[in-house]
């Protein structure tokens, strides 16, 4: 397998708890082979956003820093529009099936991992 998803919305976690989550996932997709994970950290039930995206996303900017991820790429840039929505699916084909993908969600980021 080579495409995870991980909700990280599930159960209302606090930052902290979903970043602990995130990493340990992190490492167990590597160790799956897991090249790609989708995670949902939602946008925001008032639709201005909320503190879970934006921490979660400026984690996995952390992990590429670190040599964890090769490459972040937002929700809203997951598409066949955006040049790095179209690599992302010519490295990992079986994206293109996603249901998220060419939706433009906020909700989501997809994190490559480093092998």
């Amino acid at each position: 397998m080579s495409f995870a998803t991980l909700n990280l919305e599930t159960g209302f976690p606090t930052v902290d708890d979903a970043r602990r989550r995130l990493l340990s996932e992190m490492q167990s997709a590597r160790a799956r082979g897991v090249r790609v994970i989708k995670v949902i950290h939602g946008w925001g039930s008032s639709g201005e956003g909320g503190k879970l995206g934006p921490a979660i996303r400026k984690s996995l900017r952390l992990r590429v820093k670190e040599g964890k991820a090769s490459f972040v790429l937002p929700g809203e840039r997951f598409s066949s529009d955006t040049i790095e929505g179209r690599e992302l699916v010519q490295r990992h084909p079986a994206l293109r099936n996603d249901r998220d993908y060419n939706r433009a969600n906020p909700g989501i980021t997809l994190v490559e991992i480093v092998p």
